[in-house]
């Protein structure tokens, strides 16, 4: 499939309340109208960027994960964003990939936010995601990922898309403005960013600006401080017509780095 059509829902959440903040997204996404391929919500969409996570992880079979199946089903489409797992007597920051049939996969947040203790709260995953859909290859992170270009390297042009889902404040709106184009046109690859927006539970402000950069740093969607849904395409023939014009990649250093 050469387009992709995307949704994306840059959302007000509720400060650590799953049962509020599933009822609100699932009113929300009621809306969609037109046939979408891929949903994306922000990062821990269930409950705000929360380092509480004794009182608000869920294990993998829990109401969360059974609501993001629900709704994958309803729409027939894949549905992803990050919440708070208990795993192994660990807490995890996991991105969740739910497919209609509910098979799904995750990826674990690598680097966790020290200015906001969240190493002290979570464990770091150590391996990427790469994940297929409609024969677009996509690579899904988490937030604070954006900040390490070596980590996001696209090397053999392992992704077509860079998905990048986050509780970015908007004191910092101007890294994160910078940082998409900047992994966009480094990556050949068309990065789309999801941020929340409005006051978290310590009254930090996050003003969206979710965005769609294409691989030239074109922008296709962006949007500031309101809370927002919205569905777009992207096509293949642009990444392929980009790669070919500018074969940048293929000159990049061929390094990964060494997780343990």
């Amino acid at each position: 499939m050469n387009t992709l059509k995307i949704t994306t829902f840059q959302a007000y959440l509720f400060w650590e309340n799953i049962e509020k903040n599933l009822q609100n997204l699932g009113l929300r996404l009621s809306s969609i109208r037109e046939k979408t391929d891929l949903i994306v919500l922000p990062e821990m969409f269930s409950t705000g960027f929360s380092m509480n996570p004794e009182q608000l992880a869920e294990e993998m079979d829990g109401k969360t994960m059974k609501w993001m199946h629900q709704q994958a089903k309803k729409f027939d489409c894949v549905l992803t964003g990050s919440i708070i797992i208990k795993e192994d007597k660990k807490y995890l920051n996991r991105l969740i990939w739910m497919r209609p049939d509910g098979t799904y996969e995750y990826y674990d947040k690598r680097h966790l936010f020290g200015l906001g203790e969240e190493d002290k709260h979570y464990s770091s995953g150590n391996k990427k995601l790469f994940v297929e859909l409609h024969g677009w290859k996509i690579c899904p992170m988490i937030c604070y990922d954006l900040r390490f270009p070596v980590w996001l390297r696209n090397i053999d042009e392992d992704y077509d898309m860079l998905l990048i889902v986050a509780n970015w404040p908007e004191r910092r709106s101007l890294h994160w403005r910078t940082l998409i184009p900047a992994r966009a046109i480094e990556n050949q690859a068309f990065v789309v960013a999801v941020n929340r927006v409005g006051h978290d539970g310590n009254e930090i402000y996050h003003s969206g600006d979710s965005m769609c950069i294409d691989p030239n740093g074109k922008v296709i969607y962006y949007k500031p401080n309101d809370e927002d849904l919205y569905t777009f395409s992207i096509n293949k023939e642009d990444l392929i017509t980009a790669r070919e014009s500018f074969p940048f990649l293929k000159d990049a250093d061929k390094f990964r780095l060494d997780i343990k």
